[in-house]
């Protein structure tokens, strides 16, 4: 096993995890944000009650607080994980992570749940953006992207059976146990991660905290016209997801009518970005991040103007929307890896401070975006289409600024090819 140029030059961590090991936690990580937000969705109308909510959409609110509290701990806990090590801060924000899932269990009232839901985001944070340090601490470029792609196909299972699971606990029991379960889960990870994972973050890569090294990263962030383009335009074709999130429980409910098949649907419709990962982590080796991700934002604005034309003609049915909204997730698979590997290129030094600010810039572009996706509910899958349809656009004319033009390239760099995926033994 050959380790890559980057890896090579730290000292290797005294004790190492297999590979596949590696992947499987990385994304259970990741999944901690999933399994926040995916097994609740059935449960709104539940919570609502029990909690007076009398606006429907005023239920989104626990969905879109824990978004916004997401974002600002991502500006966070990146930058102190280049300055303490991945796994201490890690360790410390997840346990706080358990407390406020807690508290959301045992909250009266609906002020109560959305504090302690906005707290649950922040501490989840650390989760999200540590988890990508770490990863960009091994692998750089394509390698990098290759094994987001497998890590985000094996989190993709989370949101395929949450709902299922969700709607399983109502079945048995209240909707707090959605959080205490939740709360069981998350500890059973953190304690993986404490026993299993080594420090990932070279010694000579430590970054002090100061006003000076932090303008130094942000300086390079948006100076770095690759770097800043694939970040916002990640956050904007986000905002299509987070709409959809939003939105798709009422779609369901008071759309169709089809509330006994939701948890069944969702996971169609979520499986097809596991699909669409999967086939990315093959594929990108040979093509490269941009080349996939480019097209795929094509083929995203492709098929929403083709759902728009049926919606308008007033052909649309649950089957047509689950056929075109799996496609949809499917393109979306195939930019939010890769778009993520491309912006981090840069950065081996102050990772954690670069991974902090682009969860930060595309958590808070997708959650304002997608809020107004989720917020413009009408009874109708209108605005969740027109949404799709206005941020793939926007994404693509982002990306063509990042690109100067010059579309469907793959930079001549040996190190960001397919060398170090096998670092991590």
């Amino acid at each position: 096993m050959t380790a890559s140029p980057e890896t090579s030059a730290s000292a290797p961590p005294k004790k190492d995890i297999a590979f596949r090991e590696f992947v499987l936690l990385s994304a259970c990580l990741i999944a901690m944000n999933a399994l926040s937000i995916d097994p609740m969705l059935p449960a709104l109308p539940d919570i609502g009650r029990d909690l007076a909510v009398t606006q429907p959409n005023d239920r989104q609110l626990i969905i879109s607080v824990y978004f916004m509290g997401l974002g600002v701990g991502s500006l966070i806990f990146g930058v102190l994980s280049d300055r303490f090590g991945r796994k201490k801060v890690l360790g410390i924000a997840m346990a706080l992570f358990i407390l406020a899932s807690i508290a959301c269990a045992a909250a009266q009232s609906f002020a109560m749940m959305l504090t302690a839901r906005a707290m649950a985001g922040f501490f989840a944070g650390a989760s999200r953006v540590i988890a990508v340090s770490i990863i960009r601490d091994r692998f750089r470029g394509d390698a990098m992207a290759r094994v987001m792609s497998l890590i985000f196909a094996v989190f993709m299972l989370i949101p395929v059976v949450a709902p299922s699971f969700g709607q399983a606990i109502l079945w048995i029991a209240p909707w707090r146990w959605i959080f205490w379960i939740l709360a069981i889960l998350s500890t059973l990870i953190l304690l993986w991660m404490l026993i299993r994972l080594p420090e990932t973050l070279a010694p000579e890569n430590r970054v002090p905290i100061s006003v000076r090294s932090l303008l130094r990263t942000m300086g390079t962030i948006v100076t770095t016209r690759s770097s800043i383009g694939y970040m916002l335009a990640s956050g904007v074709a986000m905002s299509g997801l987070i709409g959809f999130i939003l939105s798709i429980q009422q779609i369901f409910f008071d759309v169709f009518d089809a509330q006994a098949i939701f948890p069944f649907a969702f996971a169609a419709l979520a499986g097809s970005m596991g699909i669409g990962s999967l086939v990315n982590s093959r594929l990108v080796s040979r093509f490269g991040a941009r080349r996939l991700s480019q097209g795929a934002l094509l083929g995203l604005i492709l098929i929403n103007a083709m759902h728009l034309a049926v919606i308008l003609a007033g052909y649309e049915t649950m089957i047509s929307f689950i056929i075109l909204q799996s496609l949809t997730m499917l393109t979306v698979a195939f930019t939010a890896s890769n778009f993520s590997a491309i912006s981090m290129e840069p950065f081996s030094r102050g990772a954690g401070a670069a991974s902090s600010f682009q969860s930060f810039l595309t958590t808070a572009v997708s959650s304002i975006f997608g809020s107004l996706v989720g917020l413009s509910f009408d009874g109708s899958t209108l605005p969740l289409t027109l949404g799709m349809l206005a941020f793939g656009a926007l994404s693509f004319l982002i990306v063509y600024w990042a690109e100067r033009g010059k579309l469907f390239t793959r930079p001549g760099h040996s190190a960001l090819r397919d060398v170090g995926v096998e670092t991590v033994r």
